[in-house]
């Protein structure tokens, strides 16, 4: 069986730098995907790369006012209105539905708040992560106990991950590239930047092409299922 890869950028919309870094990856490197937080700083600019990126899955990244473990957000409207609204909100900006559903933080795995986001994916039909026939893969990340591990998103790293743990079907690879941006300093900068060097190598592109793995993005999805993509 084949393998297929979605490689998708986390946070777009958060920043202008992390933005570019998501654009930067997708151009020169190897993201097919985005999602998009809707209530962002940077999320108009986010928007206009989006639009102009035709082949750049985009679906909407929830992000949940505090710790999203509530049922209600900061005591106004329950979980369910929230995800509408910003469902509605993605539609006004992008004028297109988003091709998946995942959430800042992975804040829908809560068990407070994960029927709301599955009933939301069914009504709607779209994959949310964890939650599709699409597998998770989230070890491409590079910090954790409050340091900094850059060997974790090194090409090596990620080149080894693509031999040992990409299976058949199709998995999600999640990444967060990015640019330092000063304006909206996050805790997660030079591990950015480590990323989207990494992700543009082009010894990853041909681990790829060794291994037989195939880019796709979530738009992908319904061809895969009738057959084989172009």
């Amino acid at each position: 069986m084949p393998r297929y890869l979605i490689v998708n950028g986390d946070d777009f919309g958060a920043s202008r730098g992390i933005n570019l870094g998501i654009m930067a990856a997708h151009r020169g490197g190897i993201v097919t995907s985005t999602s998009l937080m809707v209530n962002a700083p940077a999320v108009d600019h986010a928007v206009a790369l989006g639009r102009a990126a035709p082949e750049l899955s985009v679906g909407l990244h929830v992000d949940l006012p505090g710790d999203g473990s509530k049922a209600s957000v900061g005591g106004r409207r329950p979980i369910d209105a929230e995800l509408r609204a910003q469902f509605a909100r993605f539609q006004e900006l992008m004028g297109r539905p988003p091709t998946h559903l995942d959430s800042h933080h992975n804040v829908h795995r809560d068990p407070q708040v994960v029927a709301c986001f599955v009933a939301m994916a069914r009504e709607r039909g779209l994959p949310l992560r964890e939650h599709s026939r699409v597998r998770y893969f989230s070890k491409f990340y590079g910090q954790w106990g409050g340091e900094t591990h850059l060997e974790q998103i090194s090409v090596e790293m990620l080149a080894s991950m693509l031999r040992t743990e990409i299976r058949d079907g199709v998995t999600e690879l999640s990444c967060h590239p990015g640019y330092v941006d000063p304006e909206h300093p996050t805790g997660y900068a030079a591990e950015r930047e480590a990323e989207l060097r990494t992700l543009c190598d082009p010894r990853i592109r041909q681990t790829l092409v060794d291994e037989s793995i195939w880019l796709v993005g979530y738009r992908d999805l319904d061809e895969l299922a009738a057959g084989t993509p172009d």
